[in-house]
C-alpha cells in the first residue's frame, strides 16, 4: 500500500472573473506569443507551428473558444485564439460545426489541427476545467493556468487531467503553463499532464506543475507503449507525490528541470522506457529516479544532475530506485539542438521563467533569463551569424554527390533537389518551418554553406545550422545566402528553418570547406 501524503496547498492564483457573458472578438493583431521558439521533440516530425499564419480571435469564455474552432473553414484551417479571463463550467458549452467536435465542461481539441491557444492581457485561467487533445496535431498551448480539474466529486472534467492527450496525437507544444491541483487522487484529482494511446512529438517547457498527487504520465498501462518522443525542460515540479513523469515505453529527454518536494517518487521509467536525464536539480525529495511499483524495468542515461537533500529507499521487489549514486544503464541520442544551463543555476533560472504570466521569459543557456523575440533566433542559440550575399563561396561544392534528407517535405518537392546543382528544382518544408540536411559517408570538413532560394519563395525569418552528429548549433540568424562558421568535421549538417513568412523554397544547399 502506497503511503498517503497530505498535499500542502499554496495560495490559489487570484483572478478577475469577467462580468461580461460569452463573447468572441476577431482581431487582425498578432498574438502575444513567442510561438517561433518551439524546442525539443516538438520541432521534429515536420515541426509545431500551431495556428501561425491564421486568423487571430479573442475569447473570454470557453464557449467562445469552441465557437472560434467551429467557425473555421475546415478542421485544419490555422487559428490563434487569444484567451483572457476565467474559463469555467458555467461559460463552456458545446458548439457544433463541421470544423470542430466539442463538448461542454471541457476545452475539446478533437480531430483538429493547426491551433494555438495563448493567454493574453491579465491572464487566462481554466478553473476546474481541463484541456483535452484527441486525434489532433500541431497544437500550441501557451501562457495559461489550468487548476483543480477533478475526475470525481463535483464538477468533473477531462478525467481529472489538467491537460490530457490521447489517440493518435502528434506535435504538441505546451509552454509557460501553470498546472496545479489541491490534492491527490483521494481528493478527486488525477494527472496534470498525461499522454497516452499513441501520442508523440511533444514538448513541455517553462511550466509549473505543483500540489498534486500525480505529475503526469506517458502511457496509460504497461501495454500502452506507443507513446514517446517527449521533451521536458525548464519546468518546476513542486509538492508532487509521484509521476514526474511516469514513463511507459518510448523515449524522453528531461533536462534543466527543478524538482522540489517530491514526496514518494519522481521520474519513474518502466516498461522499457528510455530517458535522457541531463542537468536537473533535485531538492528535498525522495527516490527521484528509478523504476517503481512494477517489475517491468525502464532505463536512463544521467549526466550533470544535482541531488540536494535527496533520500533513497532500499531496492526490493518492485521498488528499484536509481540512487544513491545514479549511473546510466542505457544511451539515448536526440535529433535536435539544445543548450544546457548548468544544473546549479536551474532553481534560479526556472523560478524566473517557468509558469504563466512570466512574460514568456526563457533561458539563454547561460543561466540568464531574457524575453524572446518571435522573429529572432531561439534564445538558446549562439549569437547570429547573418549570411553575406556579397561574399560568394569559392572552391568545390561538397554537396554535389552527397546525400540529403530532412524533417518534412512539401508535396511535389524532394530533399535531393538541394544537392543536384540546379536552381530550377527545390525542397520546401510541409509548412513554414522544417529542416533539410546534407550528409556524407565519412567525416567532411565544412566551414561555409550557401543557401540558394528558388523564385516565388517565402522569407526565412530565422534559421539554425546544426552539426547533426553532435547537436551543436554552428550558426543562427535570418535570411539566406552565405553562412560562415568555425571549420567543423562532420557527417551530416542541417539547415533548420525555425521561422518564416510563407513557405520557403530551398533550391540549393551548398557546402564548402573554406
Amino acid at each position: 500500500m502506497r503511503r498517503s501524503v497530505a498535499v500542502r496547498l499554496s495560495a490559489l492564483l487570484a483572478t478577475g472573473a469577467l462580468a461580461a457573458a460569452t463573447g468572441m472578438a476577431l482581431s487582425t493583431s498578432t498574438a502575444s506569443a513567442a510561438t517561433g521558439g518551439v524546442t525539443g521533440y516538438a520541432t521534429q516530425n515536420g515541426g509545431t507551428t500551431g495556428g501561425a499564419g491564421g486568423q487571430t480571435v479573442r475569447a473570454t469564455t470557453g464557449t467562445a473558444i469552441h465557437q472560434a474552432l467551429c467557425s473555421r473553414a475546415s478542421s485544419s484551417t490555422p487559428i490563434v485564439i487569444q484567451v483572457e479571463g476565467t474559463i469555467n463550467h458555467g461559460n463552456t458549452a458545446k458548439v457544433s460545426g463541421s470544423s470542430c467536435n466539442t463538448a461542454a465542461g471541457v476545452i475539446e481539441l478533437k480531430q483538429i489541427s493547426n491551433v494555438t491557444i495563448v493567454g493574453v492581457g491579465n491572464g487566462a485561467v481554466f478553473d476546474q476545467l481541463g484541456i483535452h487533445i484527441r486525434e489532433s496535431r500541431n497544437i500550441i498551448i501557451q501562457n495559461v493556468t489550468v487548476r483543480n480539474v477533478k475526475k470525481s466529486g463535483s464538477p468533473t472534467s477531462n478525467g481529472g487531467d489538467a491537460i490530457g492527450m490521447e489517440s493518435d496525437v502528434r506535435n504538441v507544444w505546451v509552454d509557460h503553463a501553470t498546472l496545479e491541483a489541491s490534492g491527490g487522487e483521494s481528493a478527486g484529482y488525477d494527472g496534470l499532464f498525461d499522454m497516452k494511446d499513441n501520442t508523440q512529438y511533444v514538448t513541455l517547457s517553462y511550466s509549473i506543475l505543483r500540489n498534486s498527487g500525480r505529475g503526469g504520465l506517458i502511457g496509460s498501462s504497461e501495454s500502452d507503449t506507443s507513446n514517446g518522443y517527449v521533451t521536458f525542460h525548464h519546468n518546476l515540479y513542486q509538492n508532487i507525490d509521484s509521476r514526474t513523469p511516469l514513463l511507459r515505453g518510448g523515449v524522453s529527454h528531461i533536462y534543466n528541470n527543478h524538482y522540489k518536494n517530491l514526496n514518494e517518487s519522481g521520474i519513474n521509467s518502466r516498461a522499457g522506457a528510455r530517458a535522457k536525464v541531463d542537468n536537473n536539480y533535485f531538492e528535498d525529495s525522495k527516490d527521484v529516479l528509478g523504476t517503481f511499483y512494477t517489475d517491468a524495468a525502464g532505463y536512463w542515461q544521467v549526466s550533470g544532475n544535482v541531488f540536494d537533500n535527496v533520500t533513497w529507499s532500499s531496492r526490493s521487489g518492485d521498488n528499484n530506485p536509481a540512487g544513491p549514486n545514479p549511473t546510466s544503464n542505457t544511451s539515448v541520442s536526440v535529433p535536435y539542438a539544445y543548450t544546457l544551463d548548468a544544473a546549479n543555476c536551474v532553481p534560479s533560472v526556472v523560478s524566473q521563467t517557468a509558469g504563466a504570466n512570466k512574460g514568456l521569459k526563457v533561458s539563454d543557456g547561460s543561466c540568464t533569463p531574457q524575453s524572446p523575440d518571435p522573429t529572432d533566433p531561439g534564445p538558446t542559440d549562439p549569437d547570429p551569424t547573418d549570411p553575406d550575399p556579397t561574399d560568394p563561396p569559392a572552391g568545390t561544392n561538397l554537396s554535389l554527390g552527397a546525400g540529403a534528407d530532412g524533417s518534412s517535405k512539401a508535396s511535389g518537392t524532394s530533399y535531393g533537389n538541394v544537392i543536384d546543382g540546379s536552381t530550377s528544382t527545390y525542397w520546401s518544408p510541409s509548412g513554414s518551418t522544417g529542416s533539410v540536411s546534407v550528409k556524407w559517408g565519412s567525416a567532411t570538413k565544412v566551414s561555409k554553406i550557401n543557401i540558394r532560394q528558388a523564385s516565388g519563395s517565402g522569407t526565412v525569418n530565422s534559421y539554425r545550422v546544426v552539426n547533426q552528429d553532435t547537436g551543436a548549433v554552428l550558426a543562427s540568424g535570418s535570411g539566406t545566402g552565405v553562412i560562415s562558421f568555425s571549420a567543423t568535421s562532420l557527417k551530416k549538417i542541417t539547415f533548420e528553418i525555425t521561422g518564416a513568412s510563407g513557405t520557403p523554397r530551398i533550391a540549393e544547399f551548398e557546402t564548402y570547406a573554406s
